[in-house]
């Protein structure tokens, strides 16, 4: 996909009228199958129908070799008018050639036959490409180990023991160090969830509401209330992620939550000694505390989710991503055991520390996490400055081309 959209960049998202393009090129098929199937009834009588469904089959074939030897969109779109004619034409005298030679009692199967045959073909020709593929992952992993690890190869149950922990601390080498810091860090600043707060005031919402002054039903109505602000926030970024770039949405997000923390600590603080006498300043904390809610879910609620995906090349995007993840789970279980006594303890306090780490995920993020959105996969390298994910594209190309290369002979051999 990616070679197809550097070749027909007039199709690919970003691209000034690419809706247009794009299916402009998938409807090609069908006009020039329309134009096949309305010819080929005066084709079929004319030169009978085995030698129309030559014609057909001829015709197909000389738009399939034009689609895959095109240079540029015109010559494409060409290319797949061309083959939808052929498509177009043994549409129509297939099933009519069947149905002529067929007796009747066996016609109706026969006729299901031919879809079966076309529905038999895309099953086998996705799952030989697919196939192809997975071939490749494993070859191009194997690849990867023998280039970077090749003392231990010989097999040995200590030799596996060994590399499985190299290939853990390949993370952590010079050259993609940048990208683990980013997802690790990403999931410690709450950057999933933790240090800001969000998991805090979800498991503890209740008792939180309850240092405001809000009696127990409220504090359960409020701590339902509070989730569906999450939601709301979280589906503004289903737009705005892709609109305004992760990095944007870290920094505000950031932002937003260290003055919602910061403000509610020090009306706690203020008056969470009386505050039947200050309901005002209890709702005022209340509302600060969904803004932050809101606040959260619109930028360190989704975006670290998606940015280790991102940031990792191939051949360490699966342990890259896992120890982001981990950091995540682990904490989690750090904040768990944490807030109790915290919110117990220092009452204020709670808000105050979540509110430093808010602003150290702003100052963080502003160093040292660069944005993603826009970008390729293969174009990482350039974000963080390093050439691995080229050096992986290079390998895993020449990885397919020599599996196309086997398929091919032994397609031959077959033939033969």
């Amino acid at each position: 996909m990616p070679q197809f959209l550097s070749r027909f960049g007039g199709v690919s998202e970003t691209a000034s009228g690419a809706g247009f393009w794009k299916g402009l090129l998938t409807a090609m098929i069908e006009l020039g199958a329309l134009i096949g199937a309305l010819n080929q009834g005066w084709i079929a009588d004319k030169i009978s129908r085995k030698y129309s469904i030559v014609l057909a089959v001829t015709v197909f074939i000389v738009g399939s070799i034009l689609q895959t030897a095109a240079v540029d969109y015109a010559m494409l779109v060409v290319a797949r008018l061309i083959g939808g004619i052929g498509i177009g034409m043994l549409s129509m005298v297939a099933p009519l050639y069947i149905s002529e030679i067929s007796p009747p009692e066996i016609r109706g199967a026969l006729l299901v036959l031919e879809e079966f045959s076309i529905v038999s073909g895309i099953v086998i020709a996705f799952w030989i490409t697919e196939w192809i593929d997975i071939r490749a992952e494993v070859a191009f992993h194997n690849q990867t180990s023998v280039a970077k690890h090749p003392k231990l190869q010989d097999g040995s149950r200590t030799s596996r023991i060994k590399l499985e922990i190299a290939s853990w601390t390949d993370c952590f080498k010079r050259r993609c160090w940048r990208r683990t810091h980013v997802g690790i860090g990403l999931m410690f600043f709450q950057g999933r969830q933790q240090f800001v707060g969000i998991n805090a005031l979800i498991y503890y919402s209740p008792t939180l509401f309850g240092t405001m002054g809000l009696n127990h039903s409220m504090q359960l109505i409020m701590s339902g209330v509070l989730n569906i602000t999450q939601l709301v926030g979280v589906s503004t970024s289903l737009w705005t992620m892709d609109r305004f770039g992760r990095r944007p949405l870290l920094l505000w997000g950031s932002l937003f939550m260290t003055l919602s923390h910061f403000i509610i600590s020090i009306l706690v603080g203020k008056f969470s000694h009386d505050w039947p006498a200050h309901r005002g300043a209890g709702w005022a904390s209340v509302a600060f505390l969904f803004f932050y809610m809101l606040s959260f879910g619109a930028s360190w609620g989704p975006v670290p989710w998606a940015m280790p995906s991102e940031v990792f090349p191939s051949s360490l995007r699966a342990k890259g991503v896992a120890l982001s993840t981990c950091s995540n789970w682990l904490n989690n279980f750090i904040i768990g055991l944490i807030t109790p006594p915290l919110v117990q303890n220092t009452g204020f306090g709670a808000y105050t520390f979540f509110a430093v780490f808010c602003l150290l995920s702003l100052v963080w993020t502003y160093l040292f996490v660069p944005e993603t959105c826009g970008r390729t996969l293969e174009q990482m390298d350039h974000v963080f400055k390093d050439s691995v994910t080229e050096e992986d594209d290079n390998r895993r190309k020449a990885i397919e081309n020599e599996l196309l290369a086997q398929q091919g002979e032994l397609g031959g051999e077959h033939v033969a």
